[in-house]
């Protein structure tokens, strides 16, 4: 399995192939339609697809619709929640006339690789997946569902479908790229070699946490929505976690909370966190809520305008998900049509 430091180094070496000759490459990547999108989202995930689709890479973004499924027992809201996505997509700069924006569960095709998929991976890999039991535990369920336990292999399906060659991920999200690579590999030897093998391109965006100090989450009520408005945002930051040490100063492991802070204001500001934090000295918490709330509400500014726009015309985001969704059927057609004729001969 590749460990975090080979991905790094892989990782480097392909951001510097990017630049020369971005054409070379076809990316997934997608979120699941749960609620919107937060600034940890456009952080950690939205501006890197954007830079790379500026830099000239394909893209390809899926609204797993199917896969909220995976830890809850139905998909609420789903039609408001698949149309929020598409508007947070294109409002963060997601351009849908060279990106191809889809829904999964428009697209049989995809589905249909599923089941040779599953008979190229064994039940004892898939349960040794460290990501799958953590997503388990978090999940909080009596019982673990057959997706929840084969959501490694559907998400190989989404990534080969298109033959993506390069999938952005967290570190934590390896094991689940290794599963793709395996399949790929698998499929390639045992029938015909039909799959690129993905390079996982690990972000190299930090980590934000909530307001609460704990993961930023859309269920936890801790995350700064990219369509809040700004009392909203406001009252989320004034209610942050801090502590009583009334100098501000960046320093993630002994100060999480603060330097957390600290950072959500440096990135909306485009500056480093210790000058930002220096600035605020010994202002306190007060003074440094009141920095951040400044600089996400001037930075999310021109997003939120935006998004209000595409949110008030529910006409184009359908018509942008119905071009995206003719496209990914084109190609998963065209894919299925290659699995079958090599595992026939």
């Amino acid at each position: 399995m590749e460990t975090a430091a080979v991905a790094e180094d892989r990782s480097r070496e392909l951001e510097e192939r990017i630049a020369v000759e971005p054409d070379a490459f076809r990316i997934l990547t997608g979120d699941r339609p749960t609620g919107p999108l937060h600034l940890g989202h456009y952080f950690g995930t939205l501006a890197n697809r954007v830079r790379l689709q500026r830099a000239g890479v394909e893209l390809f973004v899926l609204v797993a619709d199917y896969q909220v499924l995976t830890d809850r027992d139905v998909a609420d809201h789903l039609r408001e929640h698949v149309e929020g996505l598409v508007a947070d997509y294109l409002a963060a700069g997601i351009d849908p006339s060279t990106a191809t924006i889809f829904r999964h569960s428009a697209v049989p095709a995809l589905n249909q690789l599923m089941l040779p998929f599953l008979s190229l991976v064994s039940i004892a890999e898939l349960n040794r997946n460290p990501t799958v039991k953590d997503e388990i535990a978090a999940a909080r369920q009596t019982s673990v569902s057959g997706l929840m336990f084969t959501y490694p292999v559907h998400q190989a399906a989404d990534i080969l479908f298109c033959k993506a060659n390069l999938v952005p991920v967290g570190r934590d999200q390896l094991p689940h790229q290794e599963i793709t690579r395996t399949i790929a590999r698998r499929f390639n030897e045992r029938y015909a070699p039909v799959f690129p093998v993905p390079d996982a391109l690990l972000s190299a965006a930090p980590g934000l946490l909530g307001t609460d100090g704990r993961k930023m989450s859309k269920s936890r009520g801790n995350a700064i929505a990219l369509s809040a408005g700004p009392d909203e945002t406001a009252r989320l930051i004034r209610r942050a976690v801090t502590d009583d040490d009334r100098h501000i100063t960046y320093a993630p492991d002994t100060r999480p909370e603060v330097s957390n802070l600290v950072l959500i204001a440096a990135l909306c500001q485009g500056r480093d966190p210790h000058d930002v934090a220096a600035e605020i000295g010994d202002g306190g918490a007060a003074a440094l809520k009141k920095v951040v709330t400044d600089s996400v509400n001037d930075f999310l500014r021109p997003i939120r305008a935006r998004r209000a726009e595409l949110a008030a015309d529910r006409t184009y985001l359908g018509g942008v998900l119905a071009e995206g969704n003719e496209r990914a059927n084109t190609v998963a057609d065209r894919t299925l049509e290659e699995v079958r004729a090599a595992m026939a001969s």
